[in-house]
């Protein structure tokens, strides 16, 4: 147990110097950092509670999904029983009262196309509804009616993928570390460390980045336009940089191209008046169909329209192929920069208002980190002082320990870019005082194989190998607990339960493991009659 060749000295001492390496670039200022080899960067990154930052609630409306829900399902209603065979002829499309209606201009068709738009609806998760009810009215129209159990699936799912996209959003702008988490049924937290302005990420998260391009409806009447009213299968949309002066405009409620078919979004200059704009490029399906619809188009004005408002109404002069397009607006290089993340990251499909906010500031993160520092530093000297006041030679053995696994726990946090917060500087603490619990139970057990008559060498072999089942024992237990708050705890909980799985592991490592290492070295080269322990 205490004969260790070379290669197995090598195999401890190479992760304790690893783990080292890796805790120094967290000590030092990002000038001096930046400077290190690409292995070397790798730091500990700081909480919201310890650098400061910013905190939103976002809350989703569920309002908009269901208005979301009635327009797909539109959309879909058209397809269905215009590319049937026989085709169904059906008027216009009604989404007045939160549901759609339509009439089947031919009587005796209506049941081929009640059977033609039930499949087009879906179990409701395991509720065993359906997201619509299809019913017939006054024997020629047909309603579709969402159901509450179809909004709430609806709700749910959208919640999932907001929280992705508005992920996606946080790490396009290059911060590093931020916290989002789902918050009930229709709520998302968002915690960014670092960001002292929240004004850019309300703005990028405020944007559902819906993106659509529709055919401007030049029927309607430009009185009853202004007046909110549009014809049946238009919707009247704001129009804030009209040339003509309305701040409205009619447009059909068909999309041609949505945001859907982009792959690809950047910032740039329009040539003639060096204006930002957004470049955009489709996937092939778009590009096709964005061409299709401006080929049949010619001389008509079409819609491009962000999040519910028109940002222009250009005139199509000739088709647009390639599968590129230009969004132009009245834009600033900063909020053209905006929406080409919001569109590369993918649309919300619901649309969040901010409800809550605070800002942390720097200060109190430094206050945070100089008790947490200076707990530490108490800690470590009061256990040293008790470590080697009881072990002597030994006790300082576990002192050294306890320093070396100090660093790699911030070594091995930098290098899983794991998050520092205020609950994780106390399980720091707890580690430092708990790190020598293994050396303890090690060092009484070879007094008592002393007491028993054992030589020097047995007594601290039997101590290590005796005490060694122990003390993987209780650590298990303890590894237990930190796993759980883990797995169901979020924020702080996780923060503290992240530091405390690290120092579980390292310090049986440096306890156990590096003290033998250190034990055995002395053993050998001074080959002691006794020890004082």
């Amino acid at each position: 147990m205490l004969n260790f060749s070379r290669w197995r000295v090598f195999s401890i001492l190479l992760p304790l110097v690893i783990g080292v390496l890796c805790a120094i670039p967290s000590f030092l200022p990002d000038s001096t950092v930046t400077k290190l080899p690409g292995f070397m960067q790798t730091r500990v990154n700081l909480g919201l509670d310890l650098s400061g930052g910013s905190h939103l609630l976002l809350e989703a409306s569920t309002q908009d999904v269901a208005k979301q829900r009635l327009v797909n399902m539109e959309d879909q209603v058209r397809t269905e029983l215009r590319r049937g065979d026989p085709r169904i002829a059906i008027g216009d499309i009604s989404s007045r009262d939160g549901k759609l209606s339509f009439m089947v201009r031919d009587p005796a068709q209506v049941d081929a196309a009640v059977e033609r738009i039930r499949p087009l609806t879906q179990g409701a998760g395991l509720t065993g509804q359906r997201d619509f009810n299809v019913e017939v009215v006054n024997s020629s129209t047909i309603t579709i009616t969402p159901t509450d159990a179809g909004i709430n699936n609806a709700v749910k799912s959208a919640m999932e993928v907001a929280t992705e996209v508005i992920r996606k959003r946080i790490d396009e702008m290059g911060t590093r570390e931020p916290t989002i988490q789902q918050q009930g049924g229709n709520r998302i937290v968002v915690q960014v460390p670092g960001l002292q302005d929240p004004k850019a990420l309300k703005d990028l998260l405020g944007q559902t980045a819906k993106l659509e391009f529709k055919l401007v409806d030049t029927t309607a009447n430009p009185a009853e336009v202004a007046q909110g009213r549009a014809p049946v299968g238009s919707e009247v949309l704001p129009y804030p940089d009209n040339p003509s002066g309305v701040p409205m405009i009619a447009v059909k409620r068909q999309v041609m191209v949505s945001g859907e078919d982009l792959t690809d979004a950047t910032q740039g200059y329009e040539q003639r008046s060096n204006a930002a704009i957004v470049n955009i490029r489709f996937n092939g399906s778009g590009g096709r169909k964005f061409g299709q619809v401006t080929s049949e188009n010619v001389n008509r004005p079409f819609a491009i329209i962000l999040d519910g408002k028109v940002l222009s109404a250009p005139n199509i002069n000739e088709p647009i192929l390639g599968g590129s397009a230009q969004i132009s607006g009245n834009f600033t290089v900063e909020s053209a920069n905006q929406l080409a993340i919001a569109l590369r990251s993918g649309k919300l499909p619901v649309a969040l208002t901010v409800v809550e906010e605070r800002t942390v500031g720097p200060g109190l993160g430094a206050d945070s980190i100089r008790a947490g520092l200076i707990a530490s530093i108490v800690a470590v000297v009061a256990v040293a002082i008790f470590m080697f006041l009881s072990y002597g030679r030994f006790g300082m053995y576990a002192n050294l320990a306890v320093a070396i696994n100090v660093a790699v726990i911030v070594g091995v946090m930098g290098i899983l870019g794991a998050t520092l917060t205020l609950p994780g500087i106390a399980g720091f603490v707890l580690t430092i005082g708990t790190a020598v619990d293994a050396n303890v139970l090690i060092y009484e057990r070879i007094r008592e194989e002393r007491r028993r008559g054992r030589g020097v060498v047995q007594a601290i072999e039997f101590g290590y190998k005796e005490a060694s089942r122990t003390i993987f024992e209780a650590n298990v237990t303890h590894a237990i607990a930190g796993g759980i708050m883990l797995a169901l705890g979020s924020g702080p909980v996780k923060g503290f339960a992240i530091v405390l799985l690290i120092g579980i592991a390292t310090s049986v490592y440096t306890a156990v493991t590096f003290t033998r290492l250190l034990a055995a070295h002395w053993v050998r080269t001074k080959r002691p009659t006794d020890i004082v322990i």
